[in-house]
């Protein structure tokens, strides 16, 4: 992919925690409107990396630009913060476990960044939240708490709470871990339509079905590092390394089904 395509362009992060080297120099550009899953084994780095582009975790070396705008890793840059906190109005990212106020109603937590972060007066905050949260069928679900919805539930509330602040990419950190089997499907289908209408996703997932069939382009880390990366179609049916055909021939005798 040519720079100038770029719409997000990462370079060279890396990130140690103690002696542990968990990132070892990793790059990748994404265009506007393109679905990028990341797969890897456990350990491999991908929680760390993307918890690394919007400085949930500091990088120790690289730089992240999102639409023009880059942030340097270098915590002794002049208004880091600043920039780190610009950076942060351009991302949202949906967590595994919904991170969701506990003590406020869905249209809260969705209206929440809008009026705190955002100063959105309050009501054009309810009316711009309750038309997302229609888009990902819960329009009845508005005044329930978390603890009133199912996981699926709580995890299209947190997609909806995510595209409400109109953000350039939304991280998705492994969005279907916390579900039982029976409630990935309709997590899947809100972030299909979520792809479908032009939103640049980032995805980190196990969800070999959302690689293969709803994102434009696969990357592999393992051991801190891209190991390969194509389109769907090279990736599962052509993989080049050793190290990925490993990892497909392992998620292949844990579930036969994903390729069928």
């Amino acid at each position: 992919m040519s720079e100038e395509k770029a719409f997000i362009s990462i370079k060279n992060i890396h990130k140690a925690f103690g002696k542990t080297e968990v990132l070892k120099g990793v790059s990748m550009d994404v265009k506007k409107g393109e679905v990028v899953a990341i797969l890897g084994p456990s350990g491999s780095g991908k929680t760390t990396f993307l918890r690394c582009l919007n400085f949930l975790e500091t990088p120790d070396q690289g730089s992240v630009c999102v639409n023009g705008f880059e942030v340097d890793c270098d915590p002794g840059k002049h208004e880091h913060k600043k920039k780190i906190i610009e950076l942060r109005r351009k991302t949202a990212m949906v967590f595994q476990n919904y991170n969701l106020l506990s003590h406020k109603t869905l249209i809260e937590n969705v209206m929440e960044a809008l009026v705190v972060v955002y100063k959105v007066p309050k009501a054009e905050a309810y009316r711009r939240s309750k038309e997302m949260l229609e888009k990902v069928n819960l329009g009845d679900r508005l005044n329930y708490y978390p603890h009133m919805l199912s996981g699926g539930q709580k995890q299209r509330g947190s997609i909806a709470r995510a595209l409400v602040v109109q953000p350039d990419v939304i991280l998705f950190d492994e969005p279907t871990s916390a579900l039982d089997p029976e409630l990935v499907g309709e997590v899947i289908g809100t972030m299909k339509q979520v792809a479908d209408a032009g939103m640049t996703m980032i995805v980190v997932t196990h969800e070999m079905s959302f690689a293969e069939k709803v994102a434009d382009r696969v990357i592999f880390m393992a051991d801190g590092v891209v190991v390969e990366q194509g389109t769907p179609k090279e990736f599962f049916s052509h993989p080049k390394e050793v190290r990925t055909r490993q990892f497909l021939s392992n998620i292949i005798q844990l579930d036969p089904a994903v390729y069928i």
